[in-house]
């Protein structure tokens, strides 16, 4: 009897822990929170489900519900001592590892956006970890080893650098910024971030990114956001990650220099290469640092021969500084912008194929502030109040109302803003300065009426008055009376008199 009991007692102990089917359930709803893109619209409906709750509330409160409940079932779990993963089976342990590395991440989301803010005050000075011991002591007690423990140090902060310049760098309410935030995230992690922390993690350099969209509309913004979110490994020996996020990124405005000297700027060159080489010299690819972006702007105005040794860098990740025979590596990742028609580009043989297909890894399409206003009236405000908070602190709020009202009163509800966010940035400061913004006349009319006509099909940016208004003084212009648009139209001439004049036209017939 005494042997049988002692038998039965090693089995019970030996037994694997299991979880319930509704534990299963629920913690397998985290786990699709945990790899889900959180500017996605299927991240929103798993925070509802995880906090059961199908109420409208801001997305930030519904996340703070969600995590309570995480820490509930949690709490369950230790308190019936059910909390040890080594005592489960694969799957369920797998399961509870991505779970309880969830809630390790979001009790440490304020101490990461405290260091993110300390580093940034830095510079490229690399800063301790003070919380490095702490949090790598809860991530090694699920079994990870010394070396798992480190890259999730390093997959959780960068993590937290994507959501933060992200959020912080693209303010918007409209689709479009929502899709655009959705896909920058994709762009630092894939669509799918367990791929990524399983495999891709140190593998991102050869994922090249084209941004593409009009002058002002926030390419550089969308371009740093990537570039400062790469992977950086945490040094255990120094107790700091290997390198500031500040030296990331490395932006270059290609445009601004003469081809004599964009090849220094690139790839560097040495003492004497040509006349004035006084020193040698390190392009932006050789400061580029393994882990970095390098941010080549305006890539749509370069030259054939300079299209080509940039494509050999990506291709081959190697280059040689002018007037050296040396090949230098490049280990960073590239991310390209232009406002230009590259399509009419190709076609014309001003930019090559190779080049573009090189560059196209992902292709991302910054939107104009016109099609945000369209899609959300909110938009204007809600950047003027970043924009104030950005120029003057806390105290925004109490100058929102004056930069409202004036670019109401003086803009209308239909401007184009064909200089985009930036425009906007120099409007409010216009208006603090003088209460004024007329706008920029020069780039929003045309002497043209077909021009400003097609400008506003194309732009959405004008309603059926304005429309009307254009058509009848393209009309006009051709024919030359009042009489003949209206036969055109099928208009009364008064009514037809009434729209030229609005157009500016000068009408005599």
């Amino acid at each position: 009897m005494t042997l049988y009991a002692d038998l039965m007692y090693i089995l019970c102990m030996t037994k694997a822990l299991v979880l319930t089917p509704s534990e299963r359930e629920f913690f397998k709803t985290v786990a699709q929170a945990a790899f889900a893109n959180p500017f996605s619209p299927a991240r929103i409906e798993l925070d509802r489900k995880i906090a059961g709750t199908d109420a409208c509330i801001p997305w930030n409160d519904l996340v703070e519900l969600a995590i309570t409940r995480i820490v509930e079932h949690l709490a369950g779990l230790r308190l019936s001592g059910r909390d040890n993963l080594s005592q489960y089976g694969a799957d369920d342990r797998e399961l509870l590892r991505t779970v309880f590395l969830f809630d390790i991440y979001h009790r440490y989301r304020q101490t990461f956006d405290d260091f993110i803010l300390k580093q940034m005050s830095a510079g490229d000075t690399i800063i301790p970890v003070p919380f490095a011991k702490e949090l790598l002591s809860a991530i090694s007690a699920l079994g990870l080893d010394e070396s798992g423990c480190h890259r999730y140090l390093g997959i959780f902060y960068q993590i937290r650098r994507a959501f933060y310049f992200i959020e912080t760098a693209l303010t918007g309410l409209s689709d479009s910024m929502h899709g655009l935030r959705l896909q920058l995230w994709n762009n630092i992690f894939t669509c799918n971030i367990n791929w990524y922390e399983q495999h891709l993690w140190n593998r991102m350099e050869d994922f090249s990114t084209l941004l593409l969209g009009e002058t002002g509309t926030g390419k550089g913004a969308a371009a740093a956001a990537i570039g400062r979110s790469g992977f950086i490994p945490f040094d255990g020996r120094n107790g700091r990650f290997s390198e500031s996020f500040t030296r990331n990124f490395i932006p270059i405005n290609l445009s601004q220099y003469p081809e004599s000297l964009l090849e220094s700027e690139l790839f560097g060159h040495k003492k004497g290469a040509f006349t004035g080489a006084i020193e040698n010299h390190e392009g932006i690819f050789s400061r580029c640092t393994p882990h970095g972006s390098i941010f080549l702007d305006e890539i749509g105005d370069v030259s054939v021969p300079v299209q080509i040794k940039l494509l050999q860098v990506i291709q081959e990740r190697t280059f040689t500084p002018v007037g050296s025979h040396e090949r230098q590596r490049f280990q960073g990742r590239v991310i390209a912008a232009t406002n230009r028609p590259l399509d009419d580009l190709r076609r014309a043989g001003q930019f090559r194929d190779d080049f573009y297909y090189r560059l196209c890894s992902d292709i991302i399409v910054v939107p104009p502030l016109r099609q945000r206003i369209q899609e959300e009236p909110r938009e204007l405000e809600a950047l003027i109040g970043s924009i104030l908070k950005r120029m003057v602190g806390e105290e925004a709020a109490s100058h929102a109302r004056l930069v409202r009202e004036s670019l109401s009163r003086d803009l209308g509800p239909h401007y184009a803003w064909p200089g985009n966010v930036r425009e906007l940035e120099q409007a409010v400061r216009r208006i603090i300065i003088s209460r004024h913004y007329r706008g920029d006349t020069a780039a929003s009319t045309s002497s043209d009426p077909t021009d400003r006509l097609l400008a506003g099909i194309e732009s959405g940016s004008m309603d059926a008055q304005q429309l009307m208004a254009e058509y009848c003084g393209l009309l006009y212009r051709r024919f030359g009376t009042y009489e003949d648009v209206a036969r055109t139209t099928g208009l009364d001439r008064r009514t037809v008199k009434k729209h030229v004049l609005l157009t500016g036209e000068k009408g005599v017939a």
